[in-house]
């Protein structure tokens, strides 16, 4: 039974709840990723150009939306620059080119070099020029000016999905690099999409395309915050970062409960309340998404604990190679933590209190 020292309300730096509940918003309170930022940042802006596509990819909740904003924001503010978010489930080469169409800058290069796009209902008809009728032939046109203007084009993805949409763009977005148009992608996703789209045939070049996976954060980061907000001594900042497993989703989520509830409770008590958010925004879905076998290993894993790789193989009475498939996806899944050598233990934190609830 953990004690917790109790944060007086007159101690506070803030007055409004600086962590959130809302998935993808910027919280007030987080912890960056420094490493991973910095290292797409100077390969976006390299000369010469390095890498032009990054896929971060981890578990609901870690992160990835996050990072994607502010590596989005570091670039917005070069005057080098331009950074397009687009939705996945649109058409994207049509988005991209009305998003384009819509920078003030670009649209003055646009007319200048008389450029008819009034076939896709962008701009008016130019006298004397022939207006073009393919997207994908638009879109580089476009990227012509940009890099005349010598500038880069940043586009964003959140969320990506293995579909038609995704396909064409990603095979257009090649032809472009090949080019060398100043074009970049930065997409997130879920490992199971990220990994479906670069299995395609036809998108092999994705593979070689470096992928960041989000670990968890730093605990002693996450200490050093909920010390500075609340003033809670190291010890009782600790045993909260501890209850977080360093999962940015919980780390909010505890933060913003503890906020509320700081005059009446202490973290113990808010704990139901903890386990309720997890399971409700996080840990429903992702049981949801598993294969009864990877329900099965993992309902082994909650009863044992941390556990040497080689007796939970034993106690599911599976070879080597079968338990290797499956310890891989889920580890990429983001719900098992190998980093101990020849030990599995659980990423997710009171993950094994939420399976032990299902197993009866």
């Amino acid at each position: 039974s953990h004690t917790f020292k109790k944060a007086e309300k007159g101690d506070l730096v803030v007055n409004n709840n600086p962590f959130t509940l809302a998935f993808g918003k910027k919280p007030l309170q987080y912890v960056s990723r420094i490493v991973q930022t910095d290292q797409i940042v100077e390969d976006y802006v390299a000369d010469p150009v390095t890498n032009q596509i990054y896929m971060v990819t981890g578990v609901r909740g870690s992160g990835k939306t996050v990072m994607m904003t502010n590596i989005a924001g570091i670039l917005s503010e070069r005057n080098d620059w331009i950074v397009v978010e687009l939705n996945a489930t649109r058409d994207l080469l049509q988005s991209l080119a009305s998003r384009l169409y819509a920078v003030p800058k670009l649209h003055e290069c646009f007319l200048k070099a008389r450029l008819d796009f009034s076939a896709f209902g962008l701009g008016v008809t130019i006298e004397n020029a022939a207006p073009v009728t393919d997207v994908e032939d638009m879109v580089a046109k476009m990227l012509d000016q940009i890099r005349k203007q010598g500038m880069r084009l940043l586009i964003t993805i959140d969320e990506v999905v293995y579909s038609e949409q995704m396909k064409v763009f990603v095979s257009a977005f090649q032809i472009f690099m090949r080019q060398d148009y100043p074009i970049f992608l930065l997409m997130t996703g879920l490992y199971e999409n990220i990994y479906e789209l670069q299995n395609d045939k036809s998108l092999t070049f994705l593979y070689r395309a470096p992928k960041i996976n989000l670990e968890p954060l730093s605990l002693t980061a996450v200490c050093q915050h909920y010390m500075d907000i609340f003033r809670l001594d190291k010890e009782s900042a600790r045993k909260m970062a501890a209850l977080t497993r360093g999962y940015p989703f919980a780390f909010q989520v505890l933060g913003y409960l503890y906020w509320e509830h700081r005059d009446t409770k202490t973290v113990q008590e808010i704990l139901p309340e903890y386990d309720q958010y997890l399971e409700e925004y996080v840990y429903s879905k992702i049981w949801s998404e598993m294969s009864e076998k990877d329900k099965e290993i993992m309902q082994k894993l909650a009863e044992s604990g941390e556990i040497k790789v080689k007796d939970l193989r034993e106690q599911l009475e599976m070879s080597s190679e079968q338990f290797s498939v499956y310890r891989e996806r889920l580890k990429r899944k983001g719900v098992i933590d190998t980093r101990k050598y020849g030990k599995i233990s659980m990423a997710l934190p009171r993950f094994e209190d939420f399976i032990k609830m299902r197993m009866f």
